[in-house]
Parts: C-alpha cells; sequence; structure tokens
C-alpha cells in the first residue's frame, strides 16, 4: 500500500521506505533540516557565511545547481533525478521543468529537500533504496540525472559489473530523444596531481593510485568513462568540462570548445579539507591546453548520453549581488539549408535574476556609446543586440576570432621579448586614453577594457565585454591599475612583470599601488554586493592550502631540529662514531618517541634529545622490562620542582646503565626554552637543590644532637 506525506506542496512517497536511514552524515543532518524548516531559501546565504561550514555550504548553496543551469530543460519536460540528497539541484530544476521525480535514500536529506522546495508544486521525492524503486519508474524522462552519483555504483547496485548495470539502467529511464546526464570527478584531474585530497576518501593521490586503500566510490578518467560506454552500447554522447570542478562549476567548456591559455586561474578550491600546493595550477593547466591534453586532466566530467546541447561553452557570473547576476553562453546554431552552409556560434548574456534586467539594459546601452567613442578606429566594440526583441530575455553578441591580448603578452613573456611586450602595453595605453572626455559631457568609461577581453584578429581589436561601462569619467591609469593588477596575479610569470606594470609605465609609488589594490578590492565587494562570493567562502570555512617552498622549510627545518641522537659506550666512552641520528622520532614538533635495539656490548647508552636548550618531560624510559627512574640516569640537566629536567646548554643528554643489549624504548615530552628562561629555570632549580640539601643537612644534624 502506497504511504506518502507531503511538506508543503512537495509530497513524499514513502512505500518503498524500510522506516530507517541507513546512510547518514551525522548530526550535521540536524542541523540542515533545521535551517531548512525554519528559513526561506533567499536566507540561506545569509546562514551559509555566519556557519563558516563546508557540509551546509556543500548542502544549501545556490551555486550547486551551475552544473545543470545551462541546459535546455523545458516546461514541458519530464525529469528524473537519482540521488537527489538534501536538494542542491532539485529546486532548480523544478524551476524549469514540468515535473522532477527524485530517489533518495534518506528520509531526513528528502524532508530537507522538501522544506527548501516547498513551493513547488511539481517534485515527488521517492524515499528509499534504488534497487527497490527503480522497477517502478517510467521509461519516458526527458532528462535523467545523477549529480555526484554514479562514482558509487558499487553501493547502489552491487555485482561484479555496477558501474556498467548502473549505466544502463539508469539509461534505460530516458525516452529515445531524452538525455542521461551524469557529473563525477575525474580520478586524474589535475588538481589531484597538484596536491588535493582525494574528495570522497579523504585521503592524498588515492585515485590515481588506484583507490588501493578501499572505500565506496570509484572515480574514471575520461577513458574509463568511454570503455563503459562501449561495453554497454550507448555510442551517442558528448563530454563537457565543468571548470573548476563539478561541485562549484563557474565555467563550462566542451569538445567544440576548449579552454584557452591563461582562463583557468581559479584553482584553490580546497572547501573540505586542507591541502598542499604541489605546482602552480594555471601554468600546469597552460602547457595541458598548449599540448591538447585538456580532456584528461580536467578536474570534473559532465557526460550527456544522448544528443549533444547546442549550448559549447557557458560562464556563470552569479555570485555577484543579484542585480549583475548573469550568465553568459556560447550558443551553436543549427546551418541553414543551404548545402555546405556552416554552423555559426553566437554568444550569449542571460540575466540570472529579475532584478538584472536593469544591467542587460545598460550593456546594451554601452555598446552604442563605446561604438560611438572609437568610430574609425581599429578598435571594434563587439556587436550587441537584444534576444527574442527584449533585453530582459539577454543580449546576444558576435561571436569573434582572434587571440585575447593577454594571450599574446603571455607568449611575448614565453619568448622573452620584452620589447614586444612593452610595444603591446603601448598601444594598449593609447587605445585607453582614445577619446577620453575628463572634463566635458558625453564620457564614457569602460573599466573592463582589460587583457582578456580584447581579441586580436589581424588589425582589428574586438572589445568582447564591456558590461562594466559607465557614463562618467573614470581616469585611464585607474583603468590600466585593473588591467595590470589582475594581469599579475596570474601566475610568478606575470608576477615578475609587476614593477614594469605598475611603476615603470603607471608611474604609481608603493603607496598608490596599495591604494588602488583597496579600491580594486572596494570595486568586487560592490559587485558582490552582501554576498560572500564561492572564493570568499573557502576563506571562511579556513582549511589550509600549504605551499611546497613551505613544506620544504620545514623539512629542513625538522631534519635539523626535530633529530635525536642516541650514543652507545663500548667501555670506552661515548663518541659520534658510535652513535646514530634518529628522524622521524618526533610527533607535533614536542612528542619524543624512541624504539631502538641496543647492541649486545653496550654498556651505556646516552639519549640527546634534541640539540637546543629545553625541557624535558620523562613519561617512560624503559630497556626490555626494566623501567628507569631519575636515579637511575645521568644527564647535564637540573631537575626542576615540577619534574622535568631542565637544559641550559644546546646539547642536553641523558645517560643509562645497561648490559646485555634490548630493546630501548624511550616517550618524553621536549619543549625548546628561550635561553633567557632556560637560565633562570636552571638557577630556579639549583637553588631549590640548595635548599633541599640544607634542610637534610640541619635535620641530620638535628637528629644527631638528641
Amino acid at each position: 500500500m502506497a504511504k506518502s506525506e507531503k511538506v508543503g506542496n512537495v509530497v513524499l512517497d514513502l512505500t518503498y521506505y524500510s522506516g530507517e536511514d541507513v546512510y547518514s552524515d551525522g548530526a550535521i543532518e540536524d542541523v540542515l533540516l533545521d535551517i531548512a524548516q525554519n528559513n526561506p531559501p533567499s536566507a540561506f546565504p545569509r546562514i551559509i557565511a555566519e556557519q563558516k561550514s563546508w557540509p551546509v555550504f556543500y548542502h544549501l548553496s545556490p551555486f550547486r545547481s551551475n552544473i545543470i543551469d545551462w541546459l535546455p530543460i523545458k516546461k514541458t519536460d519530464k525529469v528524473l533525478e537519482i540521488g537527489s540528497g538534501c536538494g542542491a539541484i532539485t529546486g532548480a530544476l523544478a524551476r524549469c521543468a514540468g515535473s522532477v521525480t527524485c530517489i533518495d535514500l534518506s528520509k531526513k536529506r528528502s524532508l530537507v529537500n522538501a522544506h527548501r522546495n516547498q513551493a513547488y508544486e511539481n517534485i515527488t521525492i521517492m524515499v528509499g533504496n534504488f534497487k527497490d524503486i527503480e522497477p517502478h519508474l517510467d521509461e519516458d524522462f526527458d532528462y535523467v540525472l545523477l549529480i555526484g552519483v554514479f562514482e558509487y555504483g558499487q553501493a547502489y547496485i552491487g555485482g561484479d559489473t555496477p558501474y556498467e548495470d548502473f549505466m544502463r539502467i539508469c539509461n534505460r529511464h530516458r525516452r529515445l530523444d531524452g538525455r542521461l546526464i551524469i557529473a563525477i570527478e575525474n580520478k586524474f584531474g589535475l588538481k589531484y596531481w597538484a596536491g588535493c585530497r582525494e574528495d570522497h576518501l579523504g585521503t592524498y593521490f588515492s585515485g590515481l593510485e588506484g583507490y588501493h586503500e578501499g572505500g565506496s566510490a570509484r572515480t574514471f578518467t575520461r577513458h574509463g568513462l568511454e570503455q563503459i560506454l562501449e561495453r554497454v552500447g550507448i555510442h551517442e554522447y558528448s563530454f563537457y568540462y565543468p571548470y573548476p570542478d563539478y561541485k562549484f562549476m563557474t565555467t563550462v567548456y566542451s569538445d567544440r570548445y576548449l579552454p584557452k591559455r591563461g582562463e583557468l586561474s581559479n584553482n584553490l578550491r580546497n572547501f573540505d579539507r586542507e591541502r598542499v600546493l604541489l605546482f602552480d595550477e594555471k601554468q600546469v593547466f597552460d602547457e595541458i591546453i598548449a599540448e591538447q591534453e585538456f580532456a584528461l586532466f580536467s578536474n570534473s566530467y559532465l557526460l550527456v548520453v544522448g544528443g549533444a546541447p547546442d549550448v559549447i561553452y557557458a560562464k556563470f557570473s552569479n555570485d555577484r549581488a543579484p542585480k549583475w547576476a548573469i550568465q553568459t553562453r556560447m550558443v551553436r546554431s543549427a546551418p541553414s539549408q543551404a548545402v555546405g552552409a556552416p554552423i555559426t556560434v553566437c554568444v550569449e548574456k542571460i540575466p540570472d535574476t529579475e532584478a538584472a534586467y536593469g544591467h542587460m539594459h545598460s550593456t546594451k546601452r554601452a555598446y552604442a556609446l563605446l561604438t560611438k567613442r572609437y568610430e574609425g578606429t581599429k578598435i571594434e566594440i563587439n556587436q550587441c543586440s537584444e534576444k527574442d526583441g527584449s533585453a530582459e530575455n539577454g543580449l546576444v553578441f558576435e561571436y569573434c576570432k582572434g587571440v585575447t591580448l593577454e594571450a599574446m603578452l603571455d607568449s611575448c613573456l614565453d619568448r622573452a621579448d620584452v620589447e614586444g611586450f612593452k610595444a603591446l602595453v603601448a598601444e594598449y595605453m593609447e587605445w585607453l586614453r582614445y577619446g577620453e572626455a575628463p572634463h566635458g559631457e558625453g564620457a564614457v568609461s569602460n573599466i573592463d577594457f582589460i587583457f582578456p577581453n580584447i581579441l586580436v584578429d589581424g588589425d582589428k581589436w574586438h572589445v568582447i565585454d564591456y558590461e562594466w561601462t559607465f557614463e562618467k569619467y573614470v581616469p585611464a591609469r585607474d583603468i590600466a591599475f585593473r588591467a595590470f593588477y589582475n594581469y599579475t596575479l596570474g601566475g610568478e610569470r606575470r608576477e615578475a612583470c609587476r614593477e614594469l606594470l605598475l611603476k615603470d609605465i603607471l608611474g604609481l609609488s608603493g603607496e598608490e599601488i596599495e591604494q588602488a589594490r583597496l579600491a580594486e578590492q572596494e570595486f568586487q565587494r560592490f559587485i558582490s554586493g552582501e554576498r560572500v562570493s564561492v572564493d570568499g567562502m573557502r576563506e571562511l570555512i579556513g582549511n589550509r592550502a600549504y605551499e611546497l617552498d613551505g613544506m620544504l622549510s620545514h623539512c629542513h627545518y625538522a631534519d635539523e631540529r626535530l633529530v635525536a641522537q642516541l650514543y652507545f659506550d663500548y667501555g670506552e666512552g661515548f663518541s659520534e662514531a658510535q652513535s646514530v641520528r634518529l628522524r622521524d622520532c618526533f610527533l607535533a614538533q614536542k612528542d619524543l618517541r624512541i624504539v631502538y635495539d641496543i647492541p649486545q656490548d653496550v654498556v651505556r647508552v646516552r639519549i640527546d634529545p634534541c640539540s637546543y636548550m629545553c625541557t624535558v618531560s620523562i613519561r617512560s624510559i624503559m630497556v626490555d622490562d626494566r623501567l628507569y627512574v631519575g636515579e637511575d640516569m645521568e644527564t647535564n640537566g637540573v631537575w626542576h620542582a615540577c619534574g622535568a629536567l631542565v637544559f641550559d646548554n644546546a646539547d642536553p643528554n641523558i645517560a643509562i646503565a645497561v648490559s646485555g643489549g634490548g630493546r630501548l624504548v624511550a616517550d618524553m615530552e621536549v619543549m625548546e626554552l628561550p635561553a633567557v628562561l632556560a637560565h633562570a629555570l636552571v638557577s630556579e632549580a639549583a637553588q631549590e637543590n640548595i635548599m633541599d640539601k640544607t634542610k637534610h643537612f640541619i635535620k641530620q644534624k638535628l637528629r644527631g644532637k638528641d
């Protein structure tokens, strides 16, 4: 008998629910449910910023839906979402589609989904095991989605060929002209080579090494996914490449429009865990692009089974204030009926919110103003028209060919062509100043006149993006600073040009550079409004990214400082020749643990715990079953009243007598001391020892007198 509940307009179908959530992330799910029950989705960005929590950000962020918001889902479409979780994608689907059927194993997660999306009347959430629900599903869905789900095929399906079976089962539920959408990490994604932890296991290099540590999830390379497709018998498919990855995608590329050198610079996305930085991913991506290997190293894949969408590229600028939030798409249009007619591409800017309609109108006006300013010159402002007759539907731009000015400058750096670099910058400054109206009416300033927004094609400079154009005078030097400053953020090679661009060419002093930098930050805050950007959330969550130079410095430090030494006396005293240095014996830089087999003929062992002034709190020193106490030890330190040894010299040592060898196990805490404190503690301990000896002497005398 069918069982169901309603949360607002959302139906929870519990027919296949066992009554128990066998999968849970723990207490955080209660936090998520409380937020969803007591707050509208419009409040989520504020709560996310306040919570500073990766799970809250991941499950509730509106940016999660970027991964599907570019797909041509229509109000007549019927959608199946497998593994809907807390509903990060569900609301966006409900907004676009006719009906959305969700499947999820967890009732609690489904309640989060239902509460956050309760206003929609076209959502049904089927709670239960996929294998129990699947036989009862329709087979005419226009879209079947697995966003971050396919990697769990072993857990969902089991058996010897779980991923082939999972894909085959899911694919049979789409109609013939429908699409199966799979978003998944690439196990060879560049971020994993560069020092990010594997998403599911949280360990370094797990996917690269073939998941030898186990775990329930498996990700694949493009070749690995294509092998699965081949075995299943699917031949119509296309790959898209979400960047930086599918979770918080800002850009999606395709085989028909791959990234250009210089574009992939937003790589520091370790929201969930700390990471290391083994190399500059931006520069390595540039080399990968030059070698035409991007598909192998893309951090994520979006696999579309079925007909390829007409969108070949999309970029999301929706972590701005709502009035500036837009999408930019490159759309392939169908060829005309003429034989041999080429497929054409146009660029669209689409408002992401109603509040952004005004921005579309302003951009349309900017086209007219800038066209007039540069009339008759080599500067061509990218042609702009209204989409479907209204700027509120978006704007359509001509697709321009050429090489970005940014790439041309990079090419000069590659060739060490300083004069060519300077010549390009000089021409840029010339056109930046052209038609300025600092004192008259009709002033118009495009502060987005920056290197990536200029395409050079022969003797033409196409300005392809000018959305930040204002009808006021902004000094050319201020706009140039934005272009130069943002350029120099793109890696060490560009950073080397900083002084040339900012000081030599613009003539800015150090103080002026700092003021301009702060002004740029203020402009970014103006664009973001009260929203915390995706990049800003990484800072708030606070997981560190450790650079290789810092790690190497620490390793050198550890090699010099976090080293103990054992000396062995064979009856002739201690010597360097009869000693061993012990590395990797310190934990947390202070907890020293030594385990060492003493040679048979040794009569004494000396432990040098470090080579600096310190206190040593001895937890235990044992050789086999013998426990050594203070009176069994010789030392060049002094015992403090607190029970620790204090050393005010850089050669602390503790010696013990042994016989017949045995296993030495020493456990102690070593704390480095400043010289002033070490001397003071030794002096204090010495005074205490004198006092103790005096008291003992007096007691002995008194006993003798009695």
